[in-house]
C-alpha cells in the first residue's frame, strides 16, 4: 500500500501520533512493516497479538516503550496515558488497583464501562459493574512490558462492543526476539500535609524480566513486586448544623473546620482509609510459529494483593487520648461516632488471567485469528471490623467480604479479506465475539474480623451477563484521493441468574434478552500532500452491568430498594470531524467531536416516587460537543526537543431528565470545560534526556445537579494544573537511571479522594 506523505513524515519524526505495532515474526523493526496511515485510516500489518482490527477509522493517539522510558514517571501501566488527548485516568496512589478508572472525552471517572482496555487483546476492562471499584485491571500489565500503548478515540469500528463509545485502549508487550534479561528497581517518596494529616508515605518497586527466541519458539518470564504506602484518602466528618447544642458527650479537640463540596460548614474528624499495600505480580508468555505467517502465543498472568486499610482519629480526649467511637462534644456541639466510623480492614486478592490467541499473518487475500481469555478471582476477601478501635486491631466482631468465583471470560474469531481483482480497492474485517460476565459476592458475619470464620449471611448477589456480537466492516478505497469505511454491528446481549439477598431472603430476578443493532460509517478525503480530512459517525449500545443490574438491598417486605433489574442500556450516537496536517516535522490535528447518549446509566434520586427512590437508573438524554487540537512534532526549535500537546473544549448537558428534573441544563459529572496536557523532552544526545510535562483540567461537578460548587473538599472534584519533570542518563549500554518528580508545583486537587501531593521518584534499570 502507497504511504502517503504525511504517514512517512510522522512515522519518522515522532511515532506517538501512529499506530505502531512491531511484527511479531520479524527478527528486527522494519520500517516496511511499520503501520500505514493512507487516507486517514490507519492500516495495522502486524503479526503480533493485538485486539485491533486491520483498518482503524477513528482519530488514534499511542506512546511507545522508548517515549514512556524517557518521558513519563511510570509506576503503573495506566500511567502511559498520562499526557493523551482528552485522558484521565483517576489513579490515586501508586498500584492503585480498585479506583484507577479512565475518563474520556464525553464520559467522566464514574463512567469506566464507556471505554476498553486490552493487552494483547486480552480484555483487561471490568465490566462486572460501573464504577469507581470496576477500573481496569491495570495491574496486570507494567510499565516494562510496554512494547506500546494505542488509543482509538469514538465508537466507530464496528470490532468493538458499545463499551468503546469513549476510547479504546491497547497494550501490546514486547516478546524477545534474542535472549534478554533485565531488571529494575525503584523508589518513590511523597511528603503529604492536609486537614490534621502530616506524614510521609513511600513506596518500592522492583521488577526483573528474561525471554529468549529459539527457533520457532519464544517466551518471556516476569515479575514484578509493589510495596506502596498510599496517603489518607476517606475521612469521617459531621456537619456542623448536625450537632445538637449543648453538653452531652465527651468534649473533645483536633477537629478540624472546614466546607463540604456544597460549601456547608463541617468538622473532619479524622482519616479512615490509608492504605498500605503488597502486590506481586508474574506473567509468562509464550509463542510458537508454526509458520513463517502462522503463530499461537500463549499468556499466563498471576497477581496477588495484600492491603490493610488503617484509620487515624485527629479527636483527643482531655487526658490526649485518641478518640473513635462514642458521643462527643465538639464545640458545644454533641454527636456520636459509630464503631466503624473509622474503619479497619485487610483484603487478600489472588488473580490469574489466561489469553491465548493462534493468528495468520500472510498480508494475502484471507487471514484469520482465534482468540479466547479468562480472568479469574481465584481468592477476593475483604475482612472488616464492626468493632470501634483501638479495640479492633487485636479482633472482634466484623464482616467478610468474598467475590471468589466472579470473573470473565471472552473468545472471539476474526478475518480479514483482500479480494483479488479488485487492486487493494476492499479491505473486509468481519468477526464473531462472545463476552460473558459472572458476578458472586457474599458478605457474612464473623466473630474476628482477622482471622474468623464465616458466620451468618448479611448479604449476597450476583448474576450473569453475555454479549454476542457480529460484526463487519469494509474499507473501501473509492477514488484514489478518498476512503471509506462502513461497518455494522449487531449484538445479542443477555443477562441471567440475577440475585440479590438479604440476611433472610434472597430475590430471583427473571432472565433477559435483547438485540441491538450497531451502524458505522467513515470517509476520508487526502486534500494534497498536506491536508487529510475525516468524517466518522457510529452507534454505540452500552449494556448495564452485573452489579448494576442486581447490586442492591431489600427492605424488611422483600422489595428491592436499591437496584433495578430492568435498566436499559445506554444509546449513544456519536460523530467526529477532523482536519490533520503535515507540518514537516510533525502533525497538527483539530477535531470536533458530537455525542447525543439516551438512557445514560447514573445513579441518582428518583423524586417522581414517594418515598423517594436512589439507585443507578436511566437519564433521559444527554448532550455533548467540543475540540481537540493535539499538535506533536520532533526537533521543534532545536534537534533533539520533542513536543507532545493537546488542548479540549466540551460541553456536556443533561437535556432531558424526567426522575430528576434539578439535573436539566446541568453539566454531566467529572468532565470540565477545558482541559489541556503538554510534555516536552529534550534529548540532546544519546546519553542524556530531559522532560516537563503539565496537566490542566479546568472546573467540574461530582452529581448530577451540579450542587457541589466546592470541588476542593473532600468528595468534591476540582479543577487542577500540575506540572512534572524527569531526567534520565544512560550510564552505559546495559544501566540507566532516572530520577522524577510528579505534581512539582504540589498542587492540591481532588476527585472525590484527595490526588497524590509532591512525589520524588528514583529509578535504576540494568539489561543484558
Amino acid at each position: 500500500m502507497r504511504r502517503s506523505r504525511m504517514a512517512l513524515a510522522v512515522a519518522s519524526a515522532f511515532p506517538i501520533a501512529l499506530c505502531a505495532v512491531v511484527p511479531a515474526f520479524a527478527q528486527s523493526a522494519d520500517i516496511t512493516d511499520a503501520p500505514v496511515k493512507e487516507l486517514g485510516v490507519v492500516s495495522i500489518t502486524s503479526g503480533q497479538p493485538t485486539s485491533l482490527p486491520t483498518q482503524i477509522p477513528t482519530t488514534i493517539e499511542g506512546v511507545t516503550r522508548e517515549q514512556i522510558e524517557h518521558s513519563i514517571n511510570a509506576t503503573d501501566s495506566e500511567d502511559a496515558l498520562k499526557y493523551l488527548p482528552s485522558l484521565l485516568v483517576r489513579k490515586r496512589y501508586i498500584g492503585d488497583y480498585n479506583h484507577a478508572v479512565l475518563s474520556t472525552r464525553a464520559s467522566g471517572t464514574g463512567n469506566p464501562a464507556r471505554s476498553m482496555v486490552f493487552a494483547d487483546g486480552i480484555l483487561l476492562s471490568n465490566y462486572l459493574g460501573n464504577g469507581p471499584t470496576n477500573a481496569p485491571r491495570w495491574m496486570l500489565v507494567t510499565p516494562e512490558e510496554i512494547e506500546r500503548v494505542d488509543v482509538l478515540y469514538g465508537p466507530f469500528s464496528a470490532a468493538y462492543a458499545g463499551n468503546s463509545v469513549g476510547a479504546v485502549v491497547d497494550y501490546v508487550t514486547r516478546m524477545p526476539t534474542k535472549f534478554e534479561a533485565h531488571g529494575k528497581v525503584s523508589y518513590q517518596h511523597q511528603p503529604f500535609d492536609l486537614y490534621g494529616t502530616n506524614a510521609t508515605y513511600v513506596g518500592k518497586q522492583v521488577s526483573a524480566s528474561v525471554g529468549n527466541r529459539d527457533g520457532d519458539w519464544s517466551w518471556l518470564l516476569h515479575f514484578n513486586k509493589t510495596d506502596s504506602e498510599g496517603q489518607p484518602l476517606v475521612f469521617p466528618t459531621r456537619l456542623v448544623s448536625a450537632g445538637t447544642v449543648g453538653n452531652a458527650g465527651t468534649p473533645v479537640t483536633g477537629a478540624v473546620p472546614g466546607n463540604n463540596r456544597s460549601n456547608q460548614p463541617w468538622y473532619l474528624l479524622g482519616t479512615a482509609t490509608q492504605y498500605h499495600t503488597q502486590q506481586d505480580h508474574i506473567k509468562a508468555k509464550l509463542a510458537y510459529d508454526f509458520s513463517p505467517t502462522v503463530r499461537a502465543a500463549y499468556t499466563l498472568g498471576w497477581w496477588h494483593n495484600t492491603s490493610e486499610g488503617r484509620p487515624t482519629s485527629y479527636l483527643r480526649d482531655a487526658n490526649g487520648n485518641a478518640v473513635y467511637a462514642g458521643a462527643i462534644n465538639i464545640n458545644g456541639r454533641s454527636y456520636t461516632l459509630a464503631p466503624t466510623e473509622f474503619n479497619v480492614s485487610n483484603e487478600d486478592l489472588t488473580h490469574f488471567m489466561h489469553g491465548l490467541s493462534v493468528k495468520s499473518n500472510t498480508k494475502g487475500v484471507f487471514d484469520w485469528e482465534v482468540a479466547a481469555s479468562l480472568y479469574d478471582y481465584q481468592t477476593d476477601t475483604l475482612r472488616a471490623a464492626t468493632v470501634a478501635l483501638p479495640a479492633a486491631l487485636n479482633g472482634g466482631a466484623g464482616r467478610i467480604v468474598n467475590s471468589k468465583g466472579t470473573g470473565w471470560n471472552t473468545l472471539a474469531a476474526k478475518g480479514t479479506w483482500r479480494p483479488e481483482g479488485v487492486q487493494g480497492a476492499h479491505i473486509v474485517d468481519f468477526g464473531l465475539q462472545r463476552d460473558s460476565y459472572q458476578l458472586r459476592t457474599i458478605e457474612n458475619a464473623t466473630s474476628n474480623w482477622i482471622n474468623g470464620a464465616a458466620g451468618a449471611r448479611n448479604q449476597a448477589f450476583g448474576g450473569d451477563t453475555q454479549l454476542l456480537g457480529l460484526w463487519a466492516q469494509d474499507t473501501w478505497k473509492i477514488a484514489p484521493r478518498w476512503k471509506a469505511v462502513l461497518g455494522v454491528r449487531a449484538e445479542r446481549w443477555s443477562a441471567s441468574n440475577g440475585q440479590t439477598g438479604n440476611a433472610t431472603t434472597t430475590v430471583g430476578h427473571p432472565e433477559r434478552n435483547e438485540t441491538y443493532f450497531s451502524p458505522k460509517a467513515a470517509v476520508a478525503y487526502q486534500a494534497n500532500d498536506l491536508w487529510v480530512l475525516k468524517a466518522s459517525t457510529g452507534r454505540a449500545v452500552r449494556m448495564p452491568t452485573v452489579s448494576e443490574l442486581y447490586q442492591g438491598g431489600i427492605s424488611g417486605s422483600g422489595t428491592l430498594i436499591n437496584n433495578d433489574p430492568n435498566l436499559r442500556p445506554e444509546k449513544s450516537w456519536t460523530t467526529e470531524l477532523t482536519a490533520e496536517r503535515d507540518m514537516g516535522n510533525g502533525l497538527l490535528r483539530l477535531t470536533a467531536f458530537f455525542e447525543r447518549t439516551k438512557d445514560a446509566l447514573y445513579s441518582q434520586t428518583n423524586v417522581l416516587v414517594t418515598p423517594n427512590v436512589t439507585n443507578v437508573q436511566n437519564v433521559d438524554a444527554i448532550r455533548t460537543k467540543g475540540i481537540e487540537l493535539s499538535y506533536q512534532a520532533a526537533n521543534v526549535f532545536v534537534r533533539g526537543l520533542e513536543l507532545g500537546s493537546s488542548l479540549t473544549w466540551t460541553d456536556s448537558r443533561i437535556t432531558r431528565n424526567d426522575k430528576f428534573p434539578a439535573s436539566v441544563g446541568k453539566w454531566q459529572p467529572r468532565i470540565p470545560e477545558w482541559r489541556a496536557s503538554a510534555v516536552a523532552t529534550y534529548r540532546p544526545d544519546d546519553k542524556w534526556s530531559y522532560t516537563l510535562g503539565a496537566r490542566y483540567s479546568g472546573r467540574q461537578y461530582s452529581t448530577l445537579d451540579n450542587s457541589d460548587p466546592n470541588g476542593f473538599a473532600y468528595q468534591g472534584a476540582s479543577r487542577y494544573f500540575t506540572t512534572d519533570v524527569r531526567v534520565r542518563y544512560q550510564v552505559t549500554k546495559q544501566v540507566s537511571a532516572a530520577v522524577g518528580i510528579d505534581n512539582l508545583n504540589n498542587y492540591r486537587f481532588w476527585n472525590f479522594h484527595p490526588y497524590p501531593q509532591r512525589t520524588w521518584m528514583a529509578e535504576l534499570k540494568a539489561s543484558l
